[in-house]
C-alpha cells in the first residue's frame, strides 16, 4: 500500500519502534509543511493511506477531489481540519482514535515546565549568563500562591496534582460537571468567574476548542488579573478572544504569559505578535511532541491502517464511507 505521512518536522517517525508495523509498504514521509492544494495534490497523487499528525494540515474538498486513489485517512484525536462529508462522499474512511482514556502527560509536563520557566525567568537568565552577565532578574516562587485551572478534565486534573505537590492553593473554574469533578477530588471551585481571574497568580487553560469555548476568555477577564499574574495556554489559541492577550499583556494585566499554541500554525519567521513581547514565553506547540506520546499516537494510526487492510476497519468516524467503497 502507498502510505504518506505529512508534517514530520523532526524526521522522527521512521525512528519510532512502531514504524516497523508498516514494513512491506511503500511509505513516503514529508518533513516540511505546506497548505498549497496544488503541491499537496501532487505529493499525494498516488497515496492510498494518509497519516496525519494531529491538525497540522487541512484536508478539505478542493484537495480530496483530486486524490482518486485515497482510501483511508488515519490519525489520532479530533478532526476539525478534515472535511468529513467530502471524505464520505468519495468513499474515503477517516479512522481516528479519539481519546484512549489517559491524560496527555506530555502536555501537562510542558505546562508545568512553562510555569516554572516563566516565573523564574529561566530563558532570560540562561541568555544573560551566556552574554556574560550574572543574576539579571528576580523570580517568583510557587509555594503559597494560587493556581487557577480553567477546565478540570484529564489534563487539568493532572495539573491540579502538580500544584498541590508544589504547595499551591488550587482553585478551579469551568462547567458544572467540571466543577463537580474538582470537588470530588478535593479541590475548591472559585467563588465566581470574576474571582477566578482576580485571585489566580497562575491561570492555566485546559479546555477543548469548540463553538461553546471559542473566545471564552475575554479582554474583560484578562483585565481582572493581577499585574504579577501569569496566564498559560497549552490548549488552543482560539480559547482567548482574538487580539485580547496581546493587548492585555501590553497593558500589564496579566503581567506574563506562557503560550504553546497559536491561531495559525506553524509560526515561521517570528511572525506572531506575541514573539515581540518580553513578558511572554513562547514554544512551538510542543505539548504533545514527546517520544512516548508519538509512539502511542503513531502506533494507533498504523494499527488503523492495518485493520483497514484486514477488512476490519476500526475507529471509523464516517461508517457511511464503507458503503461508498
Amino acid at each position: 500500500m502507498n502510505i504518506t505521512i505529512l508534517d514530520d518536522y523532526q524526521d522522527v517517525v521512521r525512528t519510532l519502534a512502531c514504524f516497523s508495523k508498516l514494513a512491506g509498504h511503500n511509505v513516503t514521509i514529508w518533513n516540511d509543511h505546506t497548505e498549497d492544494v496544488d503541491v499537496l495534490a501532487e505529493r499525494l497523487r498516488d497515496t492510498e493511506a494518509l497519516v496525519l499528525i494531529r491538525e497540522r494540515t487541512p484536508i478539505r474538498a478542493p484537495l480530496l477531489e483530486r486524490l482518486d486513489k485515497l482510501r483511508i485517512i488515519s490519525q489520532h484525536s479530533v478532526y476539525p481540519h478534515i472535511d468529513v462529508d467530502t471524505c464520505t462522499q468519495r468513499g474515503v474512511i477517516l479512522s481516528s482514535n479519539m481519546h484512549p482514556g489517559r491524560p496527555s502527560y506530555a502536555t501537562a509536563e510542558l505546562t508545568w515546565g512553562l510555569i516554572i520557566a516563566a516565573l523564574r525567568h529561566i530563558p532570560q537568565e540562561v541568555a544573560a549568563l551566556k552574554a556574560g552577565r550574572w543574576q539579571s532578574t528576580i523570580g517568583t516562587a510557587l509555594r503559597g500562591r494560587t493556581l487557577g485551572i480553567y477546565g478540570y478534565g484529564r489534563v487539568g486534573a493532572v495539573i491540579a496534582g502538580y500544584g498541590k505537590a508544589f504547595g499551591m492553593k488550587v482553585i478551579v473554574w469551568g462547567r458544572e460537571a467540571s466543577l463537580a469533578r474538582a470537588r470530588a477530588d478535593g479541590y475548591t471551585p472559585a467563588r465566581n468567574r470574576e474571582a477566578f481571574f482576580e485571585e489566580s497568580d497562575v491561570l492555566t487553560l485546559h479546555l477543548r476548542l469548540n463553538d461553546a469555548t471559542r473566545g471564552i476568555v475575554t479582554a474583560t477577564d484578562l483585565a481582572r488579573m493581577k499585574p504579577a499574574a501569569l496566564i498559560v495556554n497549552t490548549s488552543r489559541a482560539g480559547l482567548i478572544e482574538p487580539g485580547a492577550l496581546v493587548n492585555a499583556l501590553k497593558s500589564g494585566r496579566p503581567g506574563m504569559a506562557a503560550v504553546d499554541v497559536y491561531e495559525e500554525e506553524p509560526v515561521l519567521n517570528a511572525s506572531h505578535p506575541l514573539l515581540a513581547l518580553d513578558n511572554v514565553l513562547c514554544t512551538p506547540h510542543i505539548g504533545y511532541v514527546e517520544r512516548d506520546a508519538y509512539e502511542a499516537q503513531f502506533s494507533g494510526a498504523f494499527d488503523q491502517i492495518l485493520a483497514y487492510l484486514d477488512g476490519k476497519p476500526i475507529n471509523v468516524v464516517n461508517p457511511a464511507a464503507l458503503e461508498k467503497r
